[in-house]
């Protein structure tokens, strides 16, 4: 399969076609955003009716209308089911994650003003939010980690959770009892576009939620954004990607493992780039993509990212492929070179950077503490990843004494006159106006 993963060169000038097509792909689906208006309108008129009609024909499974939330007893039965090494695995990776969390989140805070009065912001948690575990190719417990905690952490009281079941109406042991584990209060076995009406909209079975956060396909990307206004959002995160900028220090190896590792997920959307200033690593990356490829289980899936969305771009020099892999804006960003914390100081765009040979993307995925969900296509250039702050509200706190706002009504009347705003201007003034104000 080396020949389906194409190699190009670029000097840092003018783009070829074919870079310029694999740098410039859609954030969104247009396909995929017209089933979304059409699935989200029926969700908003018919409600639990229409969620369990979309998830019958969209997925084939059948659940009553009143069936939608998963049972208290298959929540209890989880833990009875998965592995005593998986559940270590669950304790040990909430701690890390929750840790990370509360090391970074923001804290009110406030400073005195000029004539004793104070501003500053108040940060509290949101009351509702809503999770989508994604679980059509995999069941992807690592990504209950990697959000509810989050939520819980930042101190939500109703963590909604919203993720696909099996036709059978099951959801996988392992999500369940890693959103156990993590703090949801309330899991619906529902998913795709049907579960972001769901929550966005709001039915007899599930509330409205004020925020929806997690990644998904493009049907889900899609019908988040469409859903924006009526709920808050995270990101946009879509199907995966990494960029991998290497020297000839880096082992071919490792980075066509790294390279595969994003291609496995299975939507076929997947994107992966290598930049390395040695045609001698290209050349071996290639081999190595071939002979790694051929022995992983999803095969037919890495394959087809192989063909489609897989590229090599050989360059002259380091700081070209550093300007490349900021135009590419990547999801993850690995630096396989020989001082690669200098080259961290030039990253302009990428939802996370992962730096040495011992640190692969999986590392980010599942243990190291800062959340996989992350900005795809392109979005990096804009957007952040998830974090404990996207759970917060943030109210801006100002608390004038009289001298303060003396001080300032020479600058509230110039603004307000400017602006046509008499109305303002006089709100401030006629608090000084009269014997009888204090």
């Amino acid at each position: 399969m080396a020949q389906g993963v194409r190699t190009i060169r670029w000097a840092g000038k003018r783009l070829p076609a074919e870079l310029e097509r694999f740098l410039n792909r859609p954030a969104f689906s247009e396909k995929a955003e017209a089933v979304a208006t059409r699935v989200l309108e029926e969700v908003r008129r018919g409600g639990d009716r229409a969620v369990a009609s979309c998830a019958a024909r969209f997925d084939g499974v059948k659940l009553p209308a009143n069936a939608l939330r998963v049972p208290a007893a298959d929540m209890a039965a989880a833990a009875r089911t998965v592995s005593p090494s998986f559940r270590r695995a669950v304790r040990e990776v909430e701690r890390r994650v929750a840790a990370f969390a509360r090391a970074g989140m923001k804290r009110s805070w406030s400073m005195p003003t000029a004539d004793g009065g104070r501003l500053g912001e108040m940060f509290t948690p949101l009351d509702r939010v809503g999770v989508y575990i994604p679980g059509g190719a995999a069941p992807l417990a690592s990504t209950v980690l990697m959000t509810v905690v989050l939520a819980r952490v930042a101190g939500v009281k109703e963590i909604v959770a919203c993720t696909p079941c099996g036709r059978g109406g099951a959801v996988d042991p392992h999500v369940l009892y890693a959103l156990q584990q993590a703090g949801a209060t309330e899991v619906f076995r529902v998913g795709g576009i049907q579960a972001i009406g769901m929550m966005a909209f709001g039915t007899a079975a599930c509330r409205k939620v004020r925020k929806i956060v997690g990644p998904g396909g493009a049907y889900v990307t899609a019908a988040k954004r469409q859903v924006y206004g009526h709920v808050a959002l995270d990101l946009v995160a879509g199907p995966s990607e990494i960029a991998v900028l290497a020297d000839d220090t880096a082992d071919a190896a490792f980075v066509a493992a790294d390279l595969l590792s994003q291609a496995e997920h299975g939507t076929g959307d997947e994107k992966a780039l290598l930049v390395t200033d040695s045609a001698a690593l290209a050349a071996a990356v290639r081999a190595e993509l071939s002979r790694q490829a051929a022995t992983l289980s999803r095969r037919a899936a890495v394959e087809t990212v192989m063909a489609a969305g897989m590229l090599i771009v050989v360059v002259p020099d380091l700081s070209v492929g550093m300007t490349l892999c900021n135009r590419f804006a990547p999801e993850h960003f690995e630096i396989m070179t020989r001082r690669p914390n200098l080259r961290l100081k030039d990253v302009r765009a990428a939802g996370a950077a992962f730096l040495g040979p011992w640190t692969p993307e999986a590392a980010g995925d599942f243990v190291a503490g800062p959340s996989h969900v992350l900005p795809t296509g392109g979005a990096a250039a804009m957007f952040s990843g998830l974090t404990v702050d996207d759970f917060l509200r943030r109210t801006s706190v100002v608390a004038f004494t009289k001298r303060d706002l003396e001080r300032a009504l020479p600058m509230i009347r110039a603004f307000a006159e400017v602006e046509g705003l008499d109305g303002h201007g006089r709100s401030a003034a006629m608090r000084f106006e009269g014997a009888s104000r204090r």
